[in-house]
């Protein structure tokens, strides 16, 4: 049985609360990043875009047995690092699930408030976009199933 997104959303307060300042933090965010496997140049495509991100993020999702798995990169370290930790969040769950998370872990760990506000605003347009897929998906297998 995997981990509930709430679970895993507590292990990651849990780790950023054993660093004291936010240097260390993003070092943290900029590890994660780099230990997500890079997209193939194939789904780098437009379609793939986080719009509203200010650097370039791809995004892909996919299902099986209804989970939803995410694919992403970004030509930004610390875009990528928390791409990456929100597809540690959120990828293996059923769709239903990601659209009702409510990602509190983002303002519990203080991210929110380091981030400028283009950054922020990339994080939502990750958040969105990783939440409309779900729901596409989701749609998608009950219509399947109909």
């Amino acid at each position: 049985m995997s981990k509930s997104i709430q679970e895993i959303e507590a292990e990651i307060v849990e780790e950023f609360s054993l660093f004291d300042d936010w240097m260390d933090k993003y070092q943290y965010i900029i590890e994660m990043g780099q230990a997500v496997e890079a997209l193939p140049e194939s789904d780098k495509t437009e379609d793939n875009l986080v719009r509203g991100c200010q650097s370039r993020v791809w995004l892909t999702a996919q299902t099986e047995a209804n989970e939803v798995y995410y694919r992403a990169d970004s030509d930004a370290i610390i875009t990528k690092g928390l791409i990456a930790m929100l597809m540690r969040v959120l990828s293996g769950q059923p769709p239903e699930a990601i659209v009702q998370a409510e990602l509190g872990f983002v303002d519990q760990i203080g991210i929110r408030q380091h981030l400028s506000p283009t950054r922020s605003n990339g994080l939502n347009a990750m958040i969105k976009k990783m939440k409309l897929y779900a729901l596409a998906l989701q749609a998608r297998e009950e219509h399947s199933s109909s």
